[in-house]
């Protein structure tokens, strides 16, 4: 029998998050390990009415394909890919990984090489998110290397991973509903404010958000959920940053990140662990170097740092602040086939300023 919390995941995955409709053809993309969680998603679907395709990644893949392709496959788009992209009403990307290591042995090069191939495939996926023509969601099914990269037993990362997901009520679709009040009444009061200044350990950041919409993560896209979010204006951004928790990207590493903004460039990118990296991905297009995303962490249930910023982003006090493509919902313009989100805490020590007035202190907003 299937494990009841999944059976709950499936149901508020298909019925709520995307959510699936008849006719639909849906897409769910996972591993083999999401397998249960892959079957129940699809029982949900086909009972709804919807066209779904399944497809299955095997372990490695990726890494004989970063290590052995030549540089015109690497920038291959194939036509399914390319119609999945222009024509899946729905999709659901299942996080599941064998190895969260894998490609941390392939050259940056290579991977930024593949990335700018597919910033068509990026733009064309904020057009139709922005258009509202397209549903789609992130979830995670949790693995062995989702648990050991968290410090947890398995057992233990399914009761925070399910906990987070708010799997635990007798109904977690009116507990999202209800996440969901309580997120608007914040984006609500942002959306009233114009320039942002970040004050932290080793941070002094100033941003403007006048014009922009902040938008409800509330566990329609990204499943478990928990954020408002928004794009500042472009050239807005001065100041440093440096963020609290090491930045992962393509199975890397880079710890200690600080950057320099000015003009709404980041003109300084530095770091204790990973600094080539990181400079190699910023410098993948001309978008790479300018903030696309500001978003606010409001998931009290998530409390510490997983490296997995599908949870470790909802932390409530905190921020993440992501490098490259904006959300066209949003308001943003900043386009660029990367899209690296990067987390500061401030819940020790911490500020966020509106408009002259301190509206975020240690963590709790005033507002």
């Amino acid at each position: 029998m299937a494990d009841l919390r999944v059976m709950k995941l499936a149901k508020a995955l298909v019925n709520y998050a995307l959510p699936v409709r008849k006719g639909d053809w849906f897409v769910i993309n996972g591993t083999d390990l999401a397998a249960p969680l892959i079957r129940e998603v699809y029982r949900e679907a086909v009972a709804v009415g919807a066209n779904v395709d399944v497809r299955v990644a095997l372990e490695g893949l990726d890494e004989i394909f970063f290590k052995h392709a030549s540089d015109e496959q690497l920038a291959y788009i194939g036509p399914v890919t390319q119609l999945t992209a222009e024509k899946a009403n729905a999709t659901l990307n299942i996080m599941s990984a064998h190895n969260l290591k894998s490609l941390s042995g392939i050259d940056p090069a290579r991977q930024a090489l593949a990335g700018r191939a597919r910033a068509g495939l990026s733009r064309l996926f904020m057009q139709r998110d922005a258009a509202g023509d397209l549903r789609w969601c992130i979830t995670l099914y949790p693995t062995n290397a989702s648990a050991q990269e968290a410090g947890m037993s398995l057992a233990m990362y399914e009761e925070f991973v399910y906990g987070a997901m708010l799997l635990d009520a007798d109904d977690p679709v009116a507990a999202w509903q209800a996440q969901a009040r309580a997120q608007q009444r914040l984006a609500d009061a942002l959306t009233t404010m114009r320039e942002l200044r970040i004050l932290g350990e080793g941070t002094d950041l100033r941003l403007n958000v006048a014009g922009r919409t902040w938008i409800n993560g509330d566990g329609t896209k990204n499943f478990p959920d928990g954020e408002v979010f928004s794009a500042p204006v472009e050239d807005s951004v001065n100041g440093v940053i440096t963020y609290t928790y090491p930045a992962i990207f393509g199975g890397r590493e880079v710890d200690g990140v600080r950057l320099t903004f000015a003009g709404g460039r980041a003109v300084k990118a530095e770091a204790r662990q990973g600094e080539a990296f990181l400079n190699q991905m910023l410098d993948m297009d001309a978008g790479a170097r300018v903030l696309g995303e500001i978003g606010i962490g409001t998931n009290n249930g998530i409390q510490q740092f997983t490296k997995n910023m599908l949870f470790d982003e909802k932390i409530g006090g905190t921020l993440h602040l992501a490098l490259g493509a904006a959300y066209a919902q949003c308001g943003g313009k900043n386009e660029s086939s990367l899209h690296w989100d990067m987390l500061i805490d401030l819940r020790r020590s911490g500020e966020v300023q509106a408009d002259g007035h301190t509206v975020m202190k240690d963590g709790r907003w005033l507002v």
